[in-house]
Order: structure tokens, then C-alpha cells, then sequence
């Protein structure tokens, strides 16, 4: 209430000098100059959004397909998409590890916010789930088999952590977010090329 009193009082004061002449400013360039800003900037954000209960549901890309951004900040002078192709050169590979890597720091400052974040008898973190990852997991052949994906969060209780799961029979990622929406409270029967969901106890512990 504090927080939304201030912004009250900061719009009413902004009404207040409507008439007043402003200053020449130059308009914003754009995006913060580095990547790693941009990004943390627009994890921030989505954290604040959480927390005031302005959305329940978010997605964010943290790279477009075929990224042609290279990662000096990081020894990596190439660029991102040709290093997904890397032709099993090992120093390739070892630079495509190097910011996917660089990627999973970021994400884990992100979710260090999320369990600091008090959020009625928990943390922020322990209300939401994150589902985090790639639609390719060999980037050189293109694969879609055995995704890389992390399910971060507690779920408000429907998750458990800390786990590595492995499932024998290759579901589909289809399956997974069938999985989600029921533990979400939003059941589906079908969503894609689904064919049913996870088994429960295998992927909440219970």
C-alpha cells in the first residue's frame, strides 16, 4: 500500500505541472548498450510484476533464433548461432558452453531475487514455476530429442526440486505442459502432439 500510495502521489504531482515548460531531452537510444543490462533489467521487471500480482503468467525469449550476438564479455568473439553449428570442433563447443553457461548464471541471479522475494508464508519463488530451456537440445543436428529443460519453483507446493528425472518411455515436451496446466489448475485433455501426462508422484515427489 506504502508502494502504490508513492506512485498516486507521484502522478498527482506530475499532473500538477502539466503546464510546465520542459527541457530538450534527447529520446532514449533504445536498450541498455550490453546484453547482460538488457536481460537483467528484464528479469527485474518481471519480478516487480510478479510481486505486485500485475500478471500471473510470463514468457520471455532470452535469445531469438539464428542470434548472431557474440560474448566478448565472456572470451567468445564468434557469434552465437554459427557456434550452434559447430561440427563437433571441440573448441567450438567449448565456446557454445561458455554462454549457455553464461545464460545459467544469469537465470540462477534471477531466481537468488525470487527466493530472497518474501511472499506470504514463503518466497516468491516457492509460488510460481519456471519452465526453462530449448525447443533444439543438439543444435548441430537440429535434434528434438531429450530437450534441456529445468522446472524451477515450488509451484505452491506441487513441485519438489533438486531432482534430475529421466523418463524411459521419451514422452514429448507436449506431455510436460499437459502436466503443468493440471498442476496449474487449468486442466487440459490435449495440448499439441500430447499423448497424456507425466505420471504425477514421478514429477511432484509425492
Amino acid at each position: 500500500t506504502t508502494a502504490i500510495r508513492d506512485v498516486e502521489r507521484r502522478i498527482a504531482l506530475a499532473e500538477a505541472q502539466i503546464d510546465v515548460e520542459l527541457p530538450e531531452m534527447d529520446t532514449p537510444a533504445g536498450v541498455p548498450a550490453t546484453v547482460v543490462a538488457h536481460l537483467e533489467l528484464m528479469l527485474d521487471l518481471q519480478m516487480l510484476a510478479l510481486q505486485g500480482d500485475l500478471t500471473r503468467v510470463l514468457t520471455f525469449m532470452v535469445g531469438k533464433e539464428q542470434n548472431g550476438r557474440p560474448y566478448p564479455q565472456i572470451g567468445v568473439p564468434d557469434a552465437w548461432h554459427p557456434l550452434s553449428h559447430h561440427g563437433n570442433d571441440p573448441d567450438r563447443v567449448q565456446q557454445l558452453s561458455r554462454i549457455n553457461r553464461h545464460h545459467m548464471e544469469l537465470i540462477t541471479k534471477y531466481l537468488t531475487k525470487l527466493r530472497a522475494t518474501q511472499d506470504g508464508d514463503g518466497s516468491l519463488l516457492d509460488h510460481i514455476t519456471i519452465l526453462y530451456g530449448s525447443g533444439i537440445s543438439n543444435s548441430n543436428q537440429h535434434s528434438g530429442v531429450d530437450l534441456p529443460l529445468l522446472l524451477m519453483g515450488g509451484g505452491a507446493g506441487t513441485l519438489r526440486g533438486g531432482r534430475h528425472l529421466h523418463y524411459s518411455d521419451k514422452p514429448s515436451n507436449a506431455n510436460l505442459l499437459v502436466t503443468l496446466m493440471d498442476k496449474m489448475g487449468v486442466p487440459v485433455e490435449k495440448l499439441g502432439a500430447s499423448t497424456g501426462k507425466l505420471e504425477i508422484d514421478t514429477l511432484s515427489g509425492i
